[in-house]
């Protein structure tokens, strides 16, 4: 006998992810990864900090993917930014160098993660920190 489907998953209930890296192919990556979830949306993209920043500003994500190394303003930096003034979003920060780890959790992120982590790994990050604010909702 075949498994009921599960409940489709309300666009509003969506947890709204932000993606912010310096390398498309990776945002694209993560992208289809995090959109073929029932429970997850990609909000949007972002190139560098600064375009973190302002793509915060005006979709007020759930949770943003970080990278830490990126050019014209790092992820630390703009992570310090979004966490300051939206403090209901939550970062994950990503990373190659995970001496970085510590120092973005410093500057508010709520979880981080190596780029050498597995796919589920980041869902599971995902699920986990928007927990806390989408019950405030």
């Amino acid at each position: 006998m075949p498994l009921p489907s599960p409940r489709p998953v309300r666009a509003a209930d969506k947890i709204r992810v932000l993606l912010v890296d310096d390398h498309k192919i990776l945002r694209e990556a993560l992208g289809s990864l995090l959109n073929s979830q029932p429970d997850l949306a990609v909000a949007g993209e972002a190139n560098d900090g600064r375009e973190a920043i302002a793509q915060a500003r005006q979709l007020k994500p759930d949770v943003v993917v970080m990278d830490i190394n990126m050019p014209v303003l790092n992820g630390i930096e703009a992570t310090r930014v979004v966490t300051g003034e939206l403090p209901s979003v939550r970062v994950i920060g990503l990373s190659m160098a995970p001496d970085l780890g510590a120092t973005i959790l410093g500057a508010g992120a709520a979880s981080y993660l190596a780029r050498s982590a597995a796919a589920e790994q980041l869902i599971a990050a995902i699920r986990k920190v928007a927990r806390p604010q989408r019950a405030t909702r």
